[in-house]
């Protein structure tokens, strides 16, 4: 049975992050990684305007969506579309049920905002400098950190690479090579 992945799209998310996170995902289902991804809309609409004006078609209805037989969720930023996943008792819900069931909770950018509002933020972690004041956890200035069964990141620039590890854990390692190769990471890096 595929793994399932939710990508919530809230009003105002940030474009580049839900594209690098979606976009590696998909690939991995594509690579063979035995994977779902679910873009749904926190809307009533499946149109989601982000923060530069880019318009993201959704799969589906957040309501619509069978939480239990999920495996991780993954929030990208943009301070209004992380407000909006705040303000989302649905996301914090889902989000506190599957750390209950130790399943793969993520975020980037301003969006550890949300995993704190929902209690399940702790140790260190990554985001956008700045969104960690008033948090319970400790930022690090780094892309992508991995505190146990939350993966967090800094931002746009780091998108991809949040996108591969969500891949490794839900894929394996074979997979995360194979799309770290064939995305020509090692060229990104400086």
């Amino acid at each position: 049975m595929s793994k399932k992945v939710l990508i919530p799209l809230a009003q105002g998310f940030e474009e580049a992050e839900f594209i690098g996170i979606a976009d590696v995902l998909k690939r991995a289902e594509k690579s063979g990684g035995d994977l779902e991804v679910i873009i749904a809309s926190l809307n009533d609409d499946l149109l989601v305007v982000g923060a530069n004006g880019i318009s993201i078609k959704a799969d589906c209805f957040l309501k619509n969506v069978d939480v239990k037989t999920l495996d991780a969720i993954a929030l990208a930023g943009g301070f209004n579309g992380m407000m909006n996943l705040k303000n989302s008792n649905e996301i914090l819900n889902i989000i506190k049920e599957l750390h209950n069931e130790n399943k793969i909770i993520a975020a980037i950018c301003a969006s550890a905002i949300v995993l704190d509002a929902a209690g399940v933020l702790e140790g260190e972690f990554a985001c956008y400098p700045g969104c960690e004041i008033g948090l319970n956890a400790k930022r690090v200035n780094e892309a992508v950190v991995v505190n146990k069964n939350i993966i967090t990141s800094a931002g746009p620039a780091t998108a991809i690479l949040f996108g591969l590890e969500l891949a490794k854990k839900l894929c394996g390692e074979m997979i995360y090579k194979d799309l770290y190769n064939k995305m020509l990471v090692s060229l990104a890096k400086s």
